[in-house]
């Protein structure tokens, strides 16, 4: 009988110390890998205007998801939207002008989330150049980034909206770096701003006069594209990636001066600018990321005037459908 339990007991300890081997060896396995995609922005993913999605990673919204987001800078946004259309990168940060422009042409994306119900363009002006209401633009120097852009399109829009004519302005295109430097210079009386560019612009030279694009025409915020074919063959991937993206737009929305700590934390060159980047993120709130009954919905109303108001500017040639530019299936 004492054999027999020493036998027992040998088998109960090698059977134990079989169980924690398998389970140490199941705990060495690596985890799942996370699917590698690439989201293409117009600029480096580093400024304050791509906050929402920068956060989305840092705070682990995305791998959260099951994915690895590998931010590119592509070459404007005409280039974002060629290489979503063609299946080079599955998703893109836009204007929301971007399917309007470029379904026409055989590039077929569309919007999958408006990232705010606002707009991301602003006229700021010298308030020592006499300028006081838009009116007063006419015969002044106005810089933009470049002249195929949408905020250029929508400043073309709000002067005619109030008489003043292409000519009538001295509209210049001094790319990303020249656009807020010139009017701190001095060298032109307004530039076309994004709500960070118009805090530097504040900074710079004190006092100014806002002129929100969205109060003259229609006009939106950022936008998410994506293809045709993706929205069609890979709909809950779609879905997880713009779910993800829009918890880093109410983080910022929800209590920007966190969003501001947390920001500096992704991006260290920023550190001892909290403050500024605090009221970076309360610009943008107010111009661009407020103004949704569902964050992240696209207003066709909006879609509808503003092709009416590029056909009218020349800017696209023909009537498409509304419906062909967005869908909201994928922020509720």
């Amino acid at each position: 009988m004492s054999g027999f339990m020493r036998i027992d007991r040998r088998s109960l300890v090698l059977k134990a110390a079989a169980l924690v081997f398998a389970g140490l060896a199941l705990s060495a396995k690596p985890a799942l890998a996370l699917e590698k995609i690439v989201f293409l922005l117009a600029a480096p993913a580093e400024l304050p205007a791509f906050s929402p999605l920068l956060l989305a990673k840092h705070l682990g919204y995305f791998s959260e998801a099951g994915f690895d987001v590998q931010f590119q800078t592509a070459r404007g946004g005409l280039d974002i939207a060629k290489q979503v259309g063609a299946g080079n990168a599955p998703f893109g940060l836009s204007l929301g002008d971007a399917p309007i422009v470029v379904r026409g042409n055989g590039i077929p994306i569309k919007i999958v989330a408006m990232m705010g119900g606002g707009a991301l363009g602003v006229l700021v002006a010298r308030t020592d150049r006499g300028i006081a209401k838009i009116e007063d633009l006419r015969g002044k120097k106005i810089s933009v980034m470049s002249y195929q852009e949408a905020n250029f399109y929508a400043t073309l829009g709000a002067l005619a909206s109030r008489g003043i004519g292409k000519d009538d302005a001295e509209i210049q295109a001094v790319g990303p770096s020249g656009v807020i430097g010139l009017v701190i210079a001095g060298a032109v009386d307004a530039c076309i701003c994004t709500p960070d560019w118009e805090i530097n612009v504040q900074d710079g030279i004190g006092k100014t006069f806002a002129m929100p694009l969205k109060d003259y025409i229609p006009t939106t915020a950022q936008a998410i594209v994506a293809s045709d074919e993706m929205v069609a063959k890979r709909p809950e991937f779609v879905r997880a990636v713009v779910q993800a993206s829009l918890r880093g737009l109410k983080y910022v929305m929800d209590d920007p001066e966190r969003a501001a700590k947390t920001y500096v934390e992704a991006v260290p060159s920023f550190a001892g600018k909290e403050d500024l980047i605090r009221r970076i993120f309360a610009n943008y709130i107010e111009r661009t990321y407020k103004g949704q009954k569902v964050l992240g919905e696209t207003d066709p109303t909006v879609l509808a005037a503003m092709q009416k108001l590029y056909i009218s500017l020349g800017v696209v040639n023909a009537e498409a459908p509304v419906d062909t530019f967005y869908t909201n299936a994928f922020v509720k």
